[in-house]
């Protein structure tokens, strides 16, 4: 059976590569690198994080280069998922490497949307593996909370437009009703996440009877 692994290495330091990304790489035949260029290859921020890893855990994979020049353009994607999957001719379990999270302005979804398209058993034994982001990295940095209390946590692009937002509601109160929550995309309700009672709904459930409880109103991604 064919096994991805699209795995989040964090902001920059190899020590904020979590567990679970570790063990994907190690169960890994191959590790698929992003680059911009074949010459930038051995030099990228991504490279030095994985062979640095190499030598503090004593092992190591085949590394292989994908090339993206970062345009933003649908061949560029639908080029790096031609990759990906002539990695399976010769291997069983593929590892795709992305700095910082893999759910942040990340290529690892335009790709994903392509191979669910191409070959669904692929995409189906895709395991996305999450990662610590810049912000995270950089409010611990400084010791400052990204929000406290009542506060909340914008994510903004710096472009001359308006974007299509993804809204995130967390510490709702047990009893509460989601009456004023509107679905805007994607909507998701996420009880006891990691917990052995874990419970994913797609929509919007009534009432919130779970303290670990979180909603997530995803976006609607028009770009595939």
């Amino acid at each position: 059976m064919k096994k991805l692994y699209m795995v989040s290495l964090g902001p920059g330091d190899f020590e904020l590569v979590t567990l679970k990304a570790l063990k994907a790489l190690k169960s890994s035949d191959v590790i698929l690198v992003p680059t911009k260029s074949e010459g930038s290859f051995k030099k990228s921020l991504t490279h030095k994080i994985v062979k640095k890893l190499f030598e503090e855990e004593k092992f190591e994979r085949k590394l292989l280069p994908v090339f993206s020049p970062m345009k933003f353009k649908k061949e560029d994607w639908e080029s790096q998922v031609e990759l990906i999957m002539e990695a399976f001719w010769e291997y069983k379990s593929v590892s795709f490497v992305t700095l910082g999270d893999c759910s942040i302005y990340s290529t690892v979804y335009y790709l994903l949307e392509i191979i669910k398209k191409r070959d669904l058993e692929v995409f189906n034994n895709c395991e996305v593996i999450a990662g610590i982001t810049s912000f995270s990295a950089a409010s611990a940095k400084v010791k400052k909370p990204l929000c406290l209390g009542d506060s909340s946590l914008e994510i903004i692009p710096l472009v001359e437009k308006r974007t299509p937002k993804t809204k995130v509601y967390m510490r709702p109160k047990i009893g509460q009703f989601t009456t004023n929550l509107q679905e805007g995309g994607s909507f998701y309700t996420f009880e006891n996440l990691f917990f052995k009672d874990e419970n994913i709904i797609r929509g919007k459930i009534k009432e919130v009877k779970k303290y670990m409880t979180l909603f997530i109103d995803f976006f609607k991604n028009e770009k595939i």
